[in-house]
């Protein structure tokens, strides 16, 4: 990791940044600085990437994928598939749902929000956004450095800027603004209008020049791993608190992006292992009463969405909750069935989110819980007709 750090904190061009938007002062409002552009709405992403979006790599030879970097190459690999989209510019906005198999640009992508993305630099040290005080939804930013760790989880109306560790030799953060969906796509995407590029430092990333095809391949021997068992994710915050790094590979190859599971502010991931798409199942537990909202969501063998756009998601904002304050997610049981979720016949795997988290919830899943009723992994069972 030494070494690593070293060739990534020599190969960046540390300056400081500009503010989009100097309406008020913060770590970003430098100016005269090499590279900085100023941050523009780029209103819709994959209209921008299709007009030709492209990433700037960093010269030299290709960077070796090894256990001790996979996070911070599947890390550049997000940033790359984002910057195509316009996030190197200022504010993305991806005005559909999430795209369905691995056209999606991240892995294990959901339909319970609409993401825009932005690439900002890190400012003595600091990175400065906006939720603005008049969002229509759900609106949620997430700080990413680029070793794939969530330092910040913001839900909080206002201006921010927060501390950012640079360590590990971090210049840019990734911002992974959500507008959720609980009133329908239409007032999402009037939410994303809301949103603006103050604070943001944009216009100068350059990605880590890996071999892509080995990012992938990594990656994919990573979820072939998982198949047949649950997953919980940690996801520490910086380089310092990995103590697994198997584990942290496992978590950037089967859900990169996720956010530390902070009590009643962040969110909470768990994958359940592959299901049989062939029989039916179903799974009862006790209603988890999130801070704003919990969902499941299907996936393939490789973790995407399926490219079937009727294998839908459910949340919190519309399933039916038993009378005994129970929740039944039911999986191939017919149209019937509660909160049936009809994945085609095809295998899947199931993701449960918990968006703003309890600390009951918390201590109940995770790879060290034993077996009990607030966790939807261990109470699924096959349902006989």
């Amino acid at each position: 990791m030494k070494t690593l750090t070293k060739v990534l904190t020599a190969a960046f061009v540390l300056s400081l940044a500009a503010c989009s938007q100097p309406k008020e002062k913060t770590s970003a409002d430098k100016t005269d600085l090499i590279g900085i552009v100023e941050s523009k709405i780029i209103d819709n992403g994959i209209t921008y990437q299709e007009a030709g979006g492209k990433a700037v790599f960093m010269e030299g030879v290709k960077l070796e994928v090894t256990d001790e970097n996979y996070g911070h190459a599947e890390t550049a690999k997000n940033y790359r598939n984002w910057m195509v989209k316009g996030a190197n510019d200022g504010l993305s906005h991806l005005r559909i749902k999430a795209p369905r198999g691995r056209k999606a640009p991240t892995v294990q992508m959901n339909h319970d929000c609409l993401y825009s993305v932005a690439i900002t630099k890190v400012v003595d040290g600091k990175v400065s956004f906006e939720i603005p005080e008049d969002v229509l939804v759900y609106t949620s930013v997430q700080v990413i450095d680029q070793y794939g760790h969530g330092q910040h989880y913001i839900v909080k109306k206002g201006k921010h800027t927060v501390d950012f560790d640079i360590s590990d030799g971090t210049t840019h953060a990734f911002l992974i603004f959500r507008s959720g969906l609980e009133k329908g796509v239409e007032v999402a995407r009037k939410n994303q209008d809301k949103l603006t590029t103050w604070g943001l430092a944009s216009g100068d990333f350059k990605v880590p020049n890996y071999d892509f095809n080995e990012v992938d391949a990594k990656a994919d021997k990573l979820r072939a791993e998982m198949v047949g068992k649950a997953f919980y994710y940690t996801f520490p915050r910086n380089e310092k608190e990995v103590t697994d790094r198997h584990q942290w590979n496992l978590e950037c190859a089967l859900g990169w992006g996720g956010a530390s599971p902070i009590a009643n502010e962040a969110n909470l991931y768990t994958n359940s292992k592959m299901y049989d798409g062939s029989k039916s199942y179903s799974t009862t537990f006790v209603n988890p009463v999130s801070v704003y909202f919990s969902s499941i969501t299907v996936y393939n063998a490789d973790r995407y969405l399926f490219e079937d756009e009727d294998i839908l998601n459910i949340n919190s904002n519309s399933w039916e909750v038993n009378s005994d304050n129970t929740v039944t997610i039911s999986f191939n049981c017919g149209d019937d069935a509660k909160n049936n979720i009809d994945t085609k016949g095809q295998d899947y795997t199931f993701t449960v989110r918990y968006y703003g988290v309890t600390e009951p919830v918390i201590q109940a899943n995770n790879k060290n819980a034993v077996p009990n009723s607030l966790n939807p992994m261990f109470m699924m069972a096959e349902v006989t007709k």
